[in-house]
């Protein structure tokens, strides 16, 4: 049996407590406290996923941004998810999340199928990496909270269809993956360019073998072949298992962190190294109106 600090048994039997109306409490206390650090790297594996997808990957190479700016567009996107989850989707924070979102996807080309996959990225890649490499794993109540917070948020970026059920979220995930993951010079060109955002979380000791420990976490052949990774070694996955085996046994005997692991506006370096203001997020060819003109 597992011996847990007892700040993290009591988190988790309020977890448990919560009933379905608390889904937006509930995902926020498991992402930005309880199980933090995983749902985080499931957020950064999710960003990956949609390089293998060709044609999105044309569309996000054409745009312009990431190549250009692959720095500001990954740290960008991860604030806007958070920003999301720590105001809440109908705060004046969150609002204002909500419109930008609506704002540079509005004359974005893909099919409602298209726009589905990439919200439903950022719940099944990181519920099923906390189920495969958290210190625990994340309840039924969570994932339903989870389920329930992209589905709410899809509604209000005029989603259809979007799967009422985690189990259903991840059929359609892994039929829409099994249908269109492919090579391409696109995918490729933007894998390059955002090596560099991984990189900037590592030690420099780590750099020559960062594209390998990418494939190893991606845990997935035909998605790294796709993305022109290397393929993931017998030594990459044990160095993966035993380090994260490590982190978890120090996890578990921890005290539950006190202050949130995001703080909206503030500091996020590189970019935004003394906090950063809503007005200065999103894509810089994208004028800040309600009428979706580009600048």
């Amino acid at each position: 049996m597992l011996r847990l600090h007892p700040s993290l048994v009591h988190s988790l039997d309020r977890q448990l407590a919560r009933g379905p109306d608390d889904w937006e409490q509930t995902f926020r206390q498991m992402a930005l406290f309880d199980l933090a650090e995983d749902i985080q790297f499931g957020f950064f594996l999710a960003y990956y996923r949609n390089f293998a997808i060709p044609s999105g990957a044309a569309t996000l190479v054409g745009n312009g941004e990431i190549p250009a700016r692959p720095m500001k567009r990954s740290i960008d996107t991860g604030l806007v998810i958070y920003e999301l989850i720590a105001s809440g989707l109908d705060s004046e924070r969150g609002r204002k999340m909500v419109e930008l979102l609506n704002r540079v996807h509005r004359h974005v080309p893909g099919s409602q199928e298209d726009f589905l996959y990439v919200l439903m990225t950022l719940l099944v890649v990181p519920i099923r990496w906390t189920e495969r490499h958290g210190w625990r794993k994340p309840t039924q109540t969570e994932r339903d909270a989870a389920t329930r917070f992209f589905r709410e948020l899809g509604t209000r970026i005029h989603i259809a269809d979007i799967p009422g059920t985690f189990e259903a979220a991840g059929r359609f995930f892994d039929d829409y993956e099994r249908r269109r993951i492919a090579p391409s010079s696109a995918g490729r060109t933007l894998m390059g360019a955002t090596v560099q955002v991984f990189q900037s979380m590592q030690p420099r000791v780590l750099h020559p073998v960062t594209t390998r420990m990418i494939a190893t976490m991606l845990d997935d052949a035909p998605l790294a072949a796709a993305l022109g990774l290397p393929r993931s070694t017998w030594w990459s996955r044990l160095a993966l298992n035993a380090g994260l085996g490590v982190r978890n046994a120090i996890r578990r005997r921890t005290p539950l962190k006190t202050v949130a692991s995001f703080v909206p506006g503030g500091a996020a370096p590189p970019i935004y190294p003394d906090g950063y203001d809503l007005a200065g997020i999103g894509p810089v060819n994208v004028m800040r109106r309600g009428d979706g003109t580009t600048s």
